[in-house]
């Protein structure tokens, strides 16, 4: 038989509210007391219910995490990191997969269902009107990696992506290329058309520079591979500003397999500097998007929303900087 409660209550002999304050965070309850009644419970195998508690407390401390990129590799290790930021925090992730879905109101609905305290949108390319929905509900919501505004509608934690592809621009500039390009993902997402526009806009500085764009299908390997091969069809620019590392690797694999070098023929420069940039084997120069600041910036939001649902909306942003490794050639020495 699973002991429960009132087992515990009749061990340590004291009142079954005593044993609920004992395994309550912040209750009061004397250091011999919470003793006793852990003592008791440990001698029959008793763990708290904490989705029973949940009925009588109205807290589930349930955190819907919500993506729709579980393909690309990154997004291992901005899981781990929010798992593991929620759990110390006595939160408890809920992983949802909207990779298929287009309804936000849809998606509302399925986490109300779960009566989650609170979202996290770790997503930059699902649309705004996913955080939105989950606001418009009362639900408390942080979207990390989302769009940046001066005003935000909702929680936003992330990087300025415009200021990323900027930063692409002036980097790729500085090694003398001439013909320069964007290898994008999908064309409706807001980090990729930020992403472009902050590099085009950078480009437009320069008149002896060119700026072509492409779009792949999505922030996957297999996408950026098979847009990097149509594009080596024809006469390909002088280097590639791809706006995710996944991107940036499908399409090392596409020139490598052409018989070209990198940064010989072609330069390439990515962005998020995930673990796999490092390897050896792909020695990707790209621009660090700050992942664990970024996730420790939104659990810490999530934590203040529980106790301050109403808290104004703000935009937290984090400086992005150019790892230099292998994929783009020096910079050109001043004379």
């Amino acid at each position: 038989m699973v002991a429960t409660l009132k087992d515990v209550a009749l061990r340590a002999g004291v009142s079954t509210s005593a044993v609920s304050r004992a395994f309550t965070d912040g209750a009061s309850v004397s250091a011999k007391m919470r003793r006793k009644v852990e003592k008791a419970a440990a001698e029959l195998g008793y763990s708290p219910n904490f989705l029973a508690r949940s009925l009588t407390t109205r807290q589930t401390k349930l955190i819907g995490l919500v993506s729709n990129n579980f393909h690309n590799p990154i997004f291992l290790e901005v899981f781990d990191l929010f798992t593991r930021g929620l759990q110390d925090r006595g939160l408890r992730p809920l992983l949802v997969n909207l990779s298929d879905e287009t309804d936000p109101e849809h998606s509302v609905r399925m986490l109300q269902q779960y009566s989650v305290d609170g979202v996290i949108v770790a997503s930059s390319t699902l649309p705004p009107a996913f955080a939105k929905g989950f606001r418009d509900k009362g639900i408390p919501v942080v979207n990390t990696f989302g769009r940046y505004a001066s005003s935000p509608d909702v929680h936003v934690v992330g990087i300025d992506n415009a200021v990323a592809g900027s930063v692409a621009a002036k980097t790729m500039i500085a090694r003398g290329y001439k013909r320069l390009s964007f290898l994008g993902g999908p064309e409706s997402a807001t980090s990729t058309m930020d992403r472009f526009r902050g590099f085009a806009d950078e480009i437009a500085k320069h008149a002896d520079v060119t700026c072509t764009h492409s779009f792949a299908a999505a922030y996957t390997f297999q996408a950026g591979r098979a847009e990097m091969l149509r594009l080596l069809q024809s006469a390909p620019a002088e280097a590639y500003f791809c706006g995710d590392d996944v991107l940036s690797i499908g399409a090392l694999s596409a020139i490598k397999d052409k018989g070209l070098t990198v940064p010989g023929d072609i330069g390439i420069i990515g962005l998020n500097d995930m673990e796999m940039a490092s390897w050896e084997n792909i020695n990707l120069t790209t621009i660090r998007q700050p992942i664990r600041e970024i996730v420790d910036s939104s659990v810490e939001l999530m934590v203040a929303m529980m106790d301050q649902p109403d808290r104004y909306p703000e935009a937290r942003l984090f400086p992005c900087r150019v790892i230099e490794r292998g994929t783009l050639r020096p910079r050109v020495q001043a004379d």
